[in-house]
């Protein structure tokens, strides 16, 4: 048997069209792009009304059933179906996220896709890119020192020091910093206080920039970011700072759109990078409607599981934007379904339970419910589902036809086998052609609840309908701040729930699909720029730990300068 290429490999051999040939044949000329080397680009803001009134393609999510922490190939489907939808002959755009350094360095790896399903350059698209992340910490830091500034510099404000909840970013995993101590050194060192670091993407400026609409609107939200408050409990903002409009001109550049292509030359665009598990998971709002007057199809990817990234792109992304869903694709495994009957446990680093890559179709129907449960979430919402399953070489084919009868039965549209890892967009055909047929359905899209509903209403509709709660138990922190949000009028806007994504309840362990359990609610905080409240079941990392043996242990340049152990 022939050895198989890494990811890295299969990318450094790929033949790239240059850039301006994927714009052409997008429509876009050279005043629509501006070159960043000869395979990235960025698109202009400009073309967003050039391009008002063309019909606008089918809009596709990409979603998951609950994943092993290994991950069951998500971007490897986005991107893969965008190949196999431009291979049966249709014009896709692909849209994704940027992924962030930490899991880069760490333990997840990058998002570029993997085996023959990959967008390129993938060494530049894992790294720095065109800047954007690194443009968002700036911001995001720059806000954070024009806060400390003010308490030194007399405080006109009022601002209790006690009362800050703006943190500084990197993007990088460092465990020791996610509570420090600044300040320290005297009184031309600030004001001594406890204070934390963040990973860039959980910044709220990085889900700004996913969820505004344009520059204008993304300079309104950057100065309605809540950064502390008052000894007498008001809020204090970054326009009330001053800040917001440096924030904005540090983000000029990176609310523009980035466009490379896949393995195949077809066209993926590339925006935003917010987490799925703390903020709202998906790509930008800007990304998606310019793609959507470009292209018959736009692929777009939601975070982690369909209780996630999905539910958050509907309950938030799709409220904001305006633009509904023609169809859902949740992407499953076959592993991941047999470890959700609770008979095996996949660890991150360690090899698979033998007995998990052999044929068990007792396990497999067991851990079914988890798949049953994302189908009934998606369909909840009004759209057609497709389920793909994403095949590995120890699947079966009775296996894969069991995984088909469930969903199917659970009200799938369709559940068709994926190998677009291994043999690019002909080995997605079948799921195309799926694709096009739900999409071409009608559909009948209603959110889980309604913006203006009180906060504990909007927080008990998504624990019950889709954790498939039996209530909510709220801390005493968390029923002081939703009283309070309330009296400041933060009512009207989304809920976006921060929770593991482990499980599709709070508690990890929890696999298949839990029942008789209640979600806890230990605090509920603010993120107004964005338009949201997140409120946080159970512990939550906004700063990952890198683990024991890092995957930036292998990556390094070899005497040509070509990057090597890059996945």
């Amino acid at each position: 048997m022939a050895d198989v290429k890494s990811d890295l490999e299969i990318a450094q051999a790929a033949q790239m069209k240059p850039i301006v040939e994927i714009a052409a044949a997008l429509g876009l000329g050279e005043d629509d792009i501006e070159m960043y080397g000869k395979y990235k680009a960025k698109i202009t803001l400009d073309v967003m009304d050039r391009l008002q009134n063309n019909p606008s393609g089918k809009y596709i999510d990409v979603t998951a059933i609950t994943p092993t922490p290994l991950g069951e190939g998500k971007t490897v489907t986005t991107v893969g179906l965008g190949e196999a939808l431009n291979y049966i002959g249709k014009k896709c755009v692909t849209c994704i996220r940027q992924p962030s350094l930490g899991p880069v360095f760490g333990i997840k790896g990058g998002a570029a896709g993997g085996g023959y399903a990959q967008c390129v350059p993938m060494e530049d698209f894992n790294l720095h890119f065109t800047g954007d992340v690194h443009a968002v910490g700036l911001a995001h830091n720059l806000c954070a020192a024009f806060l400390d500034n003010h308490i030194v510099k007399g405080n006109s404000l009022n601002i209790d020091p006690l009362s800050i909840i703006w943190p500084r970013v990197m993007d990088v995993s460092d465990r020791a910093l996610r509570q420090i101590v600044i300040g320290l050194g005297g009184r031309e060192n600030g004001q001594p206080r406890e204070a934390a670091f963040d990973i860039t993407v959980a910044s709220e400026v990085m889900a700004i920039l996913a969820l505004a609409s344009d520059l204008k609107d993304l300079r309104q939200r950057l100065g309605r970011i809540v950064v502390a408050f008052t000894y007498d409990g008001k809020p204090v903002t970054a326009e009330d700072l001053q800040v917001a409009g440096s924030m904005a001109v540090l983000l000029r550049d990176a609310i523009k759109p980035n466009l490379i292509q896949n393995l195949e030359g077809g066209p993926v665009m590339v925006h935003a990078g917010p987490f799925a598990n703390i903020a709202q998971g998906n790509n930008s709002i800007i990304e998606d409607r310019i793609a959507l007057k470009l292209g018959e199809y736009v692929v777009t990817e939601s975070g982690f599981g369909a209780d996630m990234g999905a539910e958050k792109f509907m309950n938030i992304k799709c409220r904001y934007s305006g633009l509904r869903p023609d169809a859902v694709v949740i992407v499953a495994t076959v592993r991941a379904l047999k470890m959700h009957s609770g008979r095996f446990t996949v660890v991150a680093g360690r090899p698979l339970d033998p007995d998990l890559v052999k044929e068990n179709l007792e396990a497999l129907e067991e851990g079914g419910v988890n798949l049953v449960k994302h189908i009934e979430n998606m369909k909840s919402f009004g759209i057609p589902v497709v389920v793909a399953v994403n095949r590995f070489t120890y699947d079966t084919d009775n296996e894969i036809a069991l995984v088909r009868k469930m969903a199917i039965a659970a009200g799938a549209e369709d559940a068709v086998e994926s190998q677009v890892w291994a043999r690019g967009g002909a080995g997605g055909e079948d799921l195309a052609r799926a694709v096009v047929a739900a999409a071409d359905k009608p559909s009948d899209f209603k959110f889980t609840y309604e913006t203006d509903a009180p906060i504990k209403e909007k927080i008990e509709a998504v624990a019950m309908k889709i954790y498939g709660a039996d209530g909510v138990d709220y801390s005493p922190v968390a029923e002081k701040k939703i009283k309070m949000y309330t009296e400041l009028g933060y009512t009207n806007v989304p809920i976006c729930m921060a929770k593991t994504h482990l499980s599709i309840s709070h508690e990890p362990t929890l696999k298949g699909r839990p029942t008789g359990f209640r979600l806890p609610i230990r605090d509920v905080r603010a993120a107004m720029g964005a338009g949201f409240l997140y409120p946080l079941c159970g512990e939550m990392r906004t700063m990952p730990g890198l683990p024991s043996k890092p995957a930036g242990n292998h990556i390094d340049i070899d005497e040509n300068g070509k990057v090597i152990g890059l996945f």
